[in-house]
Protein backbone atom coordinates (compact mmCIF):
# COMPACT_ATOMS: atom_id res chain seq x y z
CA UNK A 1 0.00 0.00 0.00
CA UNK A 2 0.71 3.62 -0.82
CA UNK A 3 0.30 4.16 2.91
CA UNK A 4 3.57 2.24 3.60
CA UNK A 5 5.50 4.08 1.61
CA UNK A 6 4.80 6.85 3.15
CA UNK A 7 5.25 5.83 6.46
CA UNK A 8 8.67 4.79 5.75
CA UNK A 9 9.81 7.90 4.18
CA UNK A 10 8.55 9.83 7.21
CA UNK A 11 10.01 7.58 9.53
CA UNK A 12 13.25 7.77 8.08
CA UNK A 13 13.76 11.40 6.25
CA UNK A 14 10.91 13.93 6.41
CA UNK A 15 9.03 13.70 9.41
CA UNK A 16 6.60 16.67 8.86
CA UNK A 17 3.50 15.22 7.44
CA UNK A 18 2.00 12.75 4.93
CA UNK A 19 0.57 15.00 2.63
CA UNK A 20 3.61 16.38 1.02
CA UNK A 21 5.42 12.91 0.65
CA UNK A 22 2.41 11.58 -0.71
CA UNK A 23 2.02 14.19 -3.38
CA UNK A 24 5.27 13.62 -4.38
CA UNK A 25 4.56 10.10 -5.18
CA UNK A 26 1.38 10.16 -6.88
CA UNK A 27 3.04 13.36 -9.09
CA UNK A 28 5.82 10.67 -9.98
CA UNK A 29 3.34 8.15 -11.01
CA UNK A 30 1.08 10.19 -13.68
CA UNK A 31 2.50 9.70 -16.93
CA UNK A 32 1.44 13.17 -17.83
CA UNK A 33 3.61 14.55 -15.24
CA UNK A 34 6.31 13.23 -16.51
CA UNK A 35 8.39 12.25 -19.34
CA UNK A 36 8.83 8.82 -17.59
CA UNK A 37 6.77 7.57 -14.47
CA UNK A 38 9.07 6.35 -11.90
CA UNK A 39 6.01 4.90 -10.09
CA UNK A 40 3.49 2.29 -11.30
CA UNK A 41 0.68 3.08 -9.34
CA UNK A 42 -2.19 0.87 -8.63
CA UNK A 43 -5.64 3.05 -8.08
CA UNK A 44 -6.58 6.18 -8.75
CA UNK A 45 -3.67 8.84 -8.83
CA UNK A 46 -5.63 11.95 -10.86
CA UNK A 47 -5.75 12.55 -14.43
CA UNK A 48 -5.69 15.72 -16.55
CA UNK A 49 -9.15 17.34 -16.05
CA UNK A 50 -7.77 17.97 -12.77
CA UNK A 51 -9.47 14.87 -10.89
CA UNK A 52 -7.65 14.39 -7.48
CA UNK A 53 -5.89 11.39 -6.27
CA UNK A 54 -7.87 9.39 -3.86
CA UNK A 55 -6.15 8.70 -0.17
CA UNK A 56 -2.81 6.71 -0.14
CA UNK A 57 -5.10 3.86 1.86
CA UNK A 58 -6.85 3.15 -1.47
CA UNK A 59 -3.78 3.22 -3.61
CA UNK A 60 -0.44 0.77 -4.05
CA UNK A 61 2.64 1.46 -5.75
CA UNK A 62 6.15 -0.06 -6.65
CA UNK A 63 9.30 1.26 -8.87
CA UNK A 64 9.00 1.32 -12.21
CA UNK A 65 12.25 -0.89 -13.95
CA UNK A 66 13.47 3.30 -15.19
CA UNK A 67 13.47 4.18 -11.20
CA UNK A 68 15.55 1.22 -10.58
CA UNK A 69 18.78 2.11 -12.75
Amino acid sequence: KSARVVGDVLGKYHPHGDIAAYAAMVRMAQDFSLRYPLIDGQGNFGSRDGDNAAAMRYTEARLTPIAKL
